[in-house]
């Protein structure tokens, strides 16, 4: 009987071991990865759902408040900015470790459809952005004859 081992067994643990090695590679250039404090921006997490004639988008904003939120909506586009600046207090002190900073997010979201700008509601509760797009009415094509 012969021992030895299967090549192609080898070849797919060299190949899962590259894969994982990648993956955890490609992680610190994610935007919520170890680099992401010094590009000045994170990524803002967002659900899109469609409701019979309404787009919805949920996006979680932990401490922002609602004056930090700009919206704009253009053709099929949502742009959502956020910025906040960090704390400062009066009193000088020596810091031991200080995280808290400026802080700024952007997040563009392609639309599926068009939306009625004029009817775009927005509202924001305890961090979370909630803003309803109606869709725009579409008309029906019509056939025209020619003569």
């Amino acid at each position: 009987m012969s021992t030895r081992s299967n090549p192609f067994e080898e070849l797919e643990r060299l190949f899962e071991r590259m894969s994982r090695q990648l993956e955890e590679s490609s992680r610190k250039w994610e935007p919520e990865g170890a680099l992401s404090r010094w590009a000045g921006f994170e990524e803002m997490a967002i659900d899109l759902v469609e409701r019979g004639d309404e787009f919805a988008v949920t996006v979680d904003l932990p401490g922002f408040e609602r004056d930090d939120v700009e919206i704009e909506v253009t053709d099929h586009t949502l742009h959502i900015d956020a910025e906040r600046e960090e704390a400062t207090e009066e009193e000088a002190a020596q810091y031991l470790r200080r995280e808290r900073r400026h802080e700024s997010m952007h997040r563009s979201i392609q639309l599926p459809d068009e939306v009625d700008k004029t009817s775009v509601k927005a509202r924001m509760k305890n961090g979370v952005l909630t803003v309803t797009l109606p869709k725009l009415e579409v008309e029906e094509p019509r056939t025209i004859e020619i003569e």
